[in-house]
């Protein structure tokens, strides 16, 4: 690496009032998640760096000691120290962005970072099997048959028969909503109050007006769902009922029976998005049974990683077809090569589950139990997901997302969950960070909230 390169890499990374040791170290990390400094690169030596970066090499030296110490930088003895990404930040639930190595915690996406080791085993795995792939035209189509016929089979186990001609794959759970709404062009959406920021965005860019029905962490409110319904005649609803998306909520098997009956009374297509439902926190996972005639949305977005842009329907074969001929359906279909990717980590998908589901659930429970008592917010532990809905007690939600952000935290209040701007005293808190993180949280809440 050169002199110059090194001095891009890391921009402006003086920062006032901050020592010179911790801003460098700071630097080099964000340098490193960044991509600014690649992994496996070799630093100039201590006295060189020293120089290049005007400060003293017993800087540069403490500096790199802490580097050393965090896992980012390797040194063997007589030669350059290289740059690395540690175990740890490889292999945490959280992405590196809400655990506090960066200038701040962001929790405004509730979200995991990848399984590295497994992920990038599956990449491997599947560029071993590329070349036939390569020797076909490219165009994805509705999706590749290894990869429908392993999704229809995992519906089929869980007690859905399906088969793959039933399955059509996109860049993840948006893109298929998005497909979904270009095919139906509904006039008005039924939508759940609160419900997932971007499908809203996705719902309105398609020109439909949401409609919303009310859902708390004990549940659905079915008598606002059929206002809502019946608002949407002809048109869509959109509901995630399996650890709903902020509530953490988990439709009854009786409520979902009510829903498609509401829904076919009112000429509506439900469009159930399954996004959560791998994120069975109770002791005993047991997946509901899902709602008669709807048609499903899935992706790998919180079991896997959101960067693995793979998402599917599931519908009647009459449906998807209709579905492949749409114009849209190439430009929202995911790259073969991460359909291969994909075909590799869904095909045992247990073990990072297992890891997933354990170690989120503790997650929950501690920073249930850090916040648990206080007469400020009101919470449910929701069994399912991967945040807490918090209910605020005598303080608006815009409030204590502008004081939290001076504690370097970064929240994202109730209204922007809702259609209609309501739930003003409401905030998402993720529970993906490591524990420690999670105490930092709790007091930076404490914090906020306080008169």
């Amino acid at each position: 690496m050169s002199d110059d390169q090194l001095v891009r890499a890391l921009g402006e990374w003086r920062r006032p009032a901050v020592p010179l040791i911790d801003a460098l170290a700071g630097a080099v990390r964000d340098a490193v998640l960044d991509g600014r400094l690649r992994t496996g690169s070799a630093l100039p030596a201590e006295r060189r760096l020293a120089t290049v970066l005007g400060i003293s090499r017993g800087t540069v030296t403490a500096a790199l000691d802490r580097l050393r110490d965090g896992g980012w930088v390797h040194t063997r003895h007589g030669s350059a120290s290289t740059v690395r990404l540690p175990a740890a930040a490889a292999e945490r639930i959280a992405p590196i962005s809400a655990t506090g190595e960066t200038s701040s915690l962001d929790l405004r996406r509730a979200v995991p970072a990848a399984p590295q080791a497994a992920y990038l085993a599956a990449t491997r795995r599947a560029v071993d099997r590329l070349a036939p792939l390569l020797a076909q035209d490219g165009e994805p189509g509705p999706g590749l048959p290894e990869l429908r016929a392993l999704i229809a089979e995992r519906y089929t186990r869980e007690g859905l028969p399906t088969r793959p001609e039933q399955i059509l794959i996109t860049s993840g759970a948006r893109a298929a909503l998005a497909l979904l709404c270009a095919q139906l062009r509904p006039r008005v959406a039924a939508v759940e109050t609160p419900t997932f920021f971007d499908a809203l965005h996705v719902l309105r860019g398609a020109g439909a007006r949401p409609v919303g029905c009310r859902v708390t962490t004990d549940g659905w409110d079915l008598d606002q769902l059929d206002d809502a319904l019946r608002a949407a005649h002809g048109g869509l609803g959109y509901l995630v009922p399996d650890f709903h998306n902020p509530t953490g909520a988990l439709m009854t098997a009786a409520t979902r029976r009510t829903v498609a009956e509401l829904a076919a009374r009112h000429g509506v297509t439900l469009v159930v998005d399954e996004t959560m439902r791998d994120l069975d926190l109770r002791d005993a996972p047991r997946p509901q049974p899902r709602i008669r005639r709807a048609v499903l949305i899935g992706s790998a977005s919180k079991a896997v990683w959101g960067g693995l842009r793979i998402g599917w329907i599931r519908g009647t074969a009459r449906f998807i077809g209709e579905l492949a001929g749409n114009p849209l359906c190439g430009p929202l279909s995911a790259a073969p090569m991460q359909q291969m990717v994909a075909v590799e980590l869904l095909g045992d998908p247990d073990t990072v589950l297992m890891r997933r589901r354990a170690e989120l659930r503790r997650q929950r429970d501690h920073l249930s139990g850090l916040l648990a008592g206080d007469d400020r917010w009101r919470f449910t532990v929701p069994p399912g997901g991967l945040a807490l809905w918090l209910r605020l007690v005598g303080i608006r939600a815009d409030t204590v997302v502008e004081r939290a952000r001076a504690h370097r935290l970064d929240l994202t209040p109730g209204p922007r969950f809702a259609a209609d701007a309501t739930l003003t005293h409401h905030v998402r808190v993720p529970f993906t960070p490591p524990r420690a993180v999670l105490d930092d949280i709790a007091a930076a809440l404490d914090h906020a909230c306080r008169g």
